[in-house]
């Protein structure tokens, strides 16, 4: 009998599978988050808030920038409050800029913010990055 056409014992094959399927699902999340499709080097955008969806996995701002809307990446809802901001601060119509990481591909215009500054005030969200 060769080994070609040999069997998988079931209690190989079945923690193989779920194996398998956690990696799967586990992929897209891992491509979304962190900072791996940003650029290495800081950038600067500064605009007005045309839209806003706040909470978990992250909060996100739509930003008019000379006339282009961009999608900012805020932090979650905790490291927001951490920085000090309050959800109304991030409302339709609030001018700010944000420091951070534009998307490495230059046709989507995909922000991740370290940093807001609004009314003059700096809100770091992440402290430990430069």
């Amino acid at each position: 009998m060769s080994l070609n056409n040999a069997p998988v014992p079931r209690r190989v094959f079945m923690p193989l599978m779920a194996s398998s399927l956690l990696l799967a699902l586990a992929l897209p999340a891992a491509a979304h988050h962190g900072w791996v499709w940003a650029e290495d080097v800081n950038s600067e955008l500064t605009g007005t808030i045309v839209a806003a969806k706040l909470g978990n996995p992250h909060g996100e701002l739509t930003l008019t920038v000379d006339g282009a809307n961009w999608i900012v990446e805020v932090g979650q809802p905790w490291r927001n409050e951490r920085a000090g901001l309050k959800d109304a601060m991030l409302a339709k119509g609030v001018k700010l800029t944000v420091s951070g990481h534009k998307h490495s591909d230059p046709k989507k215009k995909v922000f991740k913010a370290e940093r807001l500054v609004i009314d003059g005030k700096t809100y770091d969200l992440y402290p430990d990055r430069n």
